[in-house]
């Protein structure tokens, strides 16, 4: 089971290649973690640095299936330190997504409708080295790292959840010193399914934050580890993440994707409710997106 000591030596593994994203105190108690300023516009980066740099890379490089955020990650991961790389994405993955690949310069292939049918492509390619965008130790551990950077102002954590790379290295990180909140769309909901079924199963995926949200079953890290913080798992529905996406904008003037506004909806449509004095951080782990309908 991925711990914070392996959090820990991520940490140290890609120091000076992510950036420690800003942390800022929103109103009294409420914190947000701006990771969406991370290299390639997401937490991702920190997982691929560190797979890339714990891994033996062929000359054929690497081969990653994504949504869009960890083929973006991946690609920028790969131009930084010299390997080629290759994503596959569904059809569906927006179009700023797809064109910001080109530019760091993968070789992208769009295949499928959803996340696992380019996942499933992927895995036929031969030669290169493949990177899960989620269920991966060395990933988990990198995308971890992050927490350390919130651990000191922070009783609760919410984390917005798709395949739960993210939500496995927050509770590898501070399961010993915060509560973990993981919140899912209501159409997508892989590991609030998989901890009432207590495994891993798959589910429908839909809605609007789809794109980055949309994992059809929970990775087996991310399970064994809220199974055994024992986390809590919300849903929140799509007019309240497009209301929370939109809030962000008016409030703050910060963009970020659907996926991303998911885990702020927990608060803003109230159903996570803070008890008086909690400080609860919301992780703005993405920003991928494009801004024309908040305009």
């Amino acid at each position: 089971m991925i711990n914070l000591g392996d959090v820990e030596a991520a940490a140290r593994r890609i120091d000076g290649r992510v950036r420690r994203t800003p942390l800022i105190e929103a109103e009294p108690g409420r914190w947000f973690k701006l990771e969406y300023l991370q290299h390639a516009g997401s937490f991702k980066t920190r997982g691929m640095m560190n797979k890339i740099l714990s891994s033996t890379v062929p000359a054929a490089g690497i081969v990653a299936a994504s949504g869009g955020n960890a083929g973006l990650a991946a690609a920028y991961a790969a131009r930084e330190l010299g390997v080629p790389a290759e994503v596959f994405v569904p059809v569906t993955a927006p179009a700023v997504k797809v064109a910001k690949l080109g530019k760091l310069g993968a070789k992208v292939v769009q295949v499928g409708n959803e996340y696992a049918e380019a996942y499933a492509a992927a895995m036929e390619r031969t030669g290169a080295l493949f990177f899960h965008a989620y269920d991966d130790p060395a990933m988990v551990a990198g995308n971890g790292t992050l927490g350390l950077e919130i651990a000191d102002v922070s009783d609760t954590v919410l984390v917005a959840v798709g395949g739960g790379g993210l939500v496995a290295g927050v509770i590898a990180a501070l399961r010993d010193r915060a509560r973990i909140v993981a919140v899912e769309p209501a159409t997508s909901q892989a590991l609030h399914t998989a901890m009432k079924a207590g495994r891993p199963v798959d589910v429908p995926v839909s809605g609007i934050a789809a794109d980055s949200l949309g994992a059809r079953r929970v990775g087996d890290i991310a399970f064994e580890l809220a199974t055994a913080a024992g986390i809590d798992s919300i849903l929140v529905d799509d007019d309240a993440i497009i209301h929370a996406r939109r809030k962000l904008w008016d409030d703050y003037r910060i963009v970020v994707e659907h996926g991303t506004a998911a885990a702020y909806a927990a608060l803003t449509s109230g159903v996570y409710r803070p008890a008086p004095g909690e400080r609860v951080t919301v992780l703005l782990c993405g920003a991928n997106t494009n801004p024309a309908d908040l305009g």
